[in-house]
């Protein structure tokens, strides 16, 4: 079946020296920004969490998803609503854009808030059509008072990371197949929680490439000039090591693992990451739950976003819904330098079918797929909690 949506496609580019060159092809921004996404509608049945991903008339009448004065998206949970217990979900929001976009791209997204608390676990990330066996992206994530972000890679059985690759994040778990993924921690200050908003939040950049995945990571004060400028044409080759790589090397050609891919902004609470008890004890009293008074318990829940863009490398995208198609081919990467890979073609052809709500189509063997997968990762999760999160 064919892509319902609109799919992004690179094609290649030839560079001079060592730039790498991409052109802004979508704006998520200011007064239009929530035109290009589409909303979930359902519980989460990703997660486990305790949540109810509204459609976006609830959404609005709730005031859950609106752009400020200030001309910025914000994304909140409901910190109102006293929930019985017989009522564990709670309102909250979670949007899928309607594009995919192939290798050959960069996506940017820059925030000055992002949602924080006992119980809540935000996450900007990226998923194919078929979640979980088209591969997924996460680029911000945290949970509860995490102060540090976890940005990672997950695929299906056959592909592991190293120790060895060159990043400035740490390395966590290396086998991307199990509940957890590939995983890094940001080192950088400031790149989570209360201390996040308080220094005027920050931008991340994701080169998503037949050489490999890369994440940079900048606090405001050290945002390139190209990404303060709001340049249509940016060139990475001077940015240095990112904060999590995720290279192509013998023991995982992502192309194998990964198809075009959707960006997803959510905030789910408690579940099979942030509910899990000796997780959530580690930085928060009690148990986790989301009944009681709404507020102030989320009153820190909200993304507040700048701007999301898509680049890629192959000029301006179709502006039709329909599916198009293009040739694909490889890009030679600044980041096939730092990791000291060859970049190989992949294939990033569409092949299977997808929405912005796509979730609510996919089958129950893939539901229960997606549950053993986070399920397994919520007990590793548990039995690291105490070294992993020491140091968050």
């Amino acid at each position: 079946m064919l892509f319902r949506r609109s799919v992004v496609l690179a094609t290649s580019l030839t560079l001079v020296g060592s730039a790498m060159g991409y052109d802004l092809v979508r704006d998520y921004s200011g007064q239009n920004f929530f035109d290009g996404w589409d909303f979930y509608g359902s519980w989460d049945n990703l997660t486990l969490s305790q949540v109810w991903w509204v459609n976006e008339t609830r959404a609005t009448s709730e005031h859950l998803a609106y752009v400020n004065d200030a001309g910025r998206a914000i994304l909140r949970v409901d910190n109102t609503t006293n929930l019985p217990p017989n009522m564990p979900n709670r309102d909250t929001i979670r949007i899928t854009t309607k594009d995919y976009y192939d290798f050959g791209s960069l996506w940017v997204f820059d925030a000055t808030h992002l949602p924080y608390g006992c119980s809540v676990w935000p996450a900007f990330w990226t998923k194919g059509p078929n979640w979980p066996f088209d591969g997924e992206i996460d680029i911000v994530e945290g949970i509860n008072l995490q102060k540090d972000n976890q940005m990672a890679v997950h695929t299906t059985q056959g592909c592991t990371t190293s120790n060895s690759i060159v990043q400035s994040g740490s390395i966590g778990f290396t086998d991307c197949s199990h509940g957890s993924g590939c995983t890094v921690r940001e080192n950088k200050p400031n790149s989570f929680g209360q201390n996040f908003a308080q220094n005027g939040g920050g931008v991340w950049a994701t080169q998503y490439d037949v050489a490999g995945v890369f994440i940079w990571y900048w606090p405001r004060s050290d945002v390139p000039a190209e990404l303060t400028s709001n340049a249509s044409s940016i060139d990475i080759s001077s940015w240095g090591t990112p904060s999590a790589a995720f290279p192509v090397t013998p023991q995982c050609n992502l192309t194998e693992f990964f198809t075009p891919q959707q960006l997803v902004l959510d905030i789910a609470l408690c579940g099979d990451w942030a509910g899990v008890q000796s997780i959530y004890s580690s930085t928060c009293p009690g148990t986790c739950n989301v009944t009681g008074p709404g507020s102030p318990a989320y009153d820190n829940a909200w993304f507040e976003i700048n701007y999301v863009r898509a680049f890629t490398t192959g000029g301006p995208a179709p502006t039709s819904t329909s599916t198009t198609s293009a040739p694909t081919g490889s890009t030679t990467s600044i980041a096939t330098v730092i990791a000291t890979v060859t970049s190989t073609a992949g294939s990033g052809s569409p092949t299977g079918s997808g929405s912005g709500s796509s979730q609510n189509d996919t089958n129950a063997a893939v539901r229960a797929a997606a549950v053993g997968v986070h399920a397994v990762g919520a007990v590793l999760l548990s039995l690291v909690a105490g070294v992993v999160l020491a140091a968050w």
